[in-house]
């Protein structure tokens, strides 16, 4: 069974996330086979819109935390190909039709689509703050959202598509059998923009999307080394053994008041 599946429907690829035993948890095989789909799909010059969806109960849970713990190190290990999706250089837009869970590195996935669909019953969570030393900051900045609400997702807090589609984050609500007739509705409808039209504003639409600069890199590259960093294989083994994790918090405790500033990293 392939961990990615492919449909054509004309000019629009369907590229499904299928391990719904493991709720589309991204293990190495997985990243290694959409980092291939993408590169396919840019290149083809017979496709121009792409629809992101997952099987079974979740769209994607994120980090497949049992093949970290077997790696003894934490997050997804990068496929050796390029992944023209995550970093960016695909220019051709993607629709998120979310069917389920969309938990930390799955969020991500949603996160980066242009356009989003999801059912009611899906649930959203971005998850850093449960698994590194540094919650999700730039999520909510990403999304142009109020402090709060960005604050809510950087610690760590679950979403309802309903909330999400309430701040602007989901461009529809809809059941579960008509999510991927909707989806394709609207990737007919980028099919009728001029080629040069579609590109170009998908393009532009990008480059104005918010972004933490230089020194909020640098400040954050600091605070993800700010701590105990035996609590990132803690956080992955109490989860896989469902039991409540013992976080130490710092190596010395003084840490905690000693955090790193924009000055101390210029």
């Amino acid at each position: 069974m392939a961990v990615v599946e492919t449909e054509r429907h004309g000019q629009v690829l369907v590229v499904r996330m299928n391990r719904p035993e493991r709720l589309n948890a991204l293990n190495t095989e997985m990243r290694a086979e959409l980092a291939r789909t993408w590169t396919e799909f840019r290149h083809d010059r017979g496709l121009e819109v792409a629809i992101f969806t997952g099987t079974g109960r979740g769209f994607c849970a994120g980090e497949d935390m049992k093949e970290s713990l077997q790696r003894g190190a934490p997050g997804g290990q990068r496929p050796a190909m390029e992944d023209p999706f995550m970093t960016g250089a695909l220019e051709k837009p993607v629709i998120a039709a979310v069917n389920g869970f969309a938990m930390g590195g799955g969020f991500m996935l949603v996160e980066r689509t242009d356009l989003r669909l999801a059912v009611p019953e899906a649930v959203f969570e971005v998850s850093e703050a449960k698994r590194w030393l540094l919650g999700g900051y730039n999520h909510g900045h990403i999304a142009n959202l109020p402090y709060p609400i960005a604050m809510e997702m950087a610690l760590g807090f679950r979403f309802s598509a309903q909330r999400f589609y309430e701040v602007g984050f989901l461009n529809r609500l809809v059941a579960q059998d008509q999510l991927m007739p909707e989806a394709l509705k609207m990737a007919e409808h980028l099919l009728t923009l001029p080629p040069a039209s579609r590109v170009n504003t998908v393009h532009m639409m990008r480059q104005m999307r918010p972004a933490p600069g230089p020194d909020m890199q640098k400040l954050a590259a600091a605070l993800h080394e700010h701590g105990d960093k035996s609590d990132l294989m803690e956080s992955r083994a109490a989860f896989a053994e469902k039991r409540k994790p013992n976080f130490k918090g710092w190596n010395d405790p003084e840490d905690r008041y000693r955090l790193p500033t924009l000055q101390s990293t210029k």
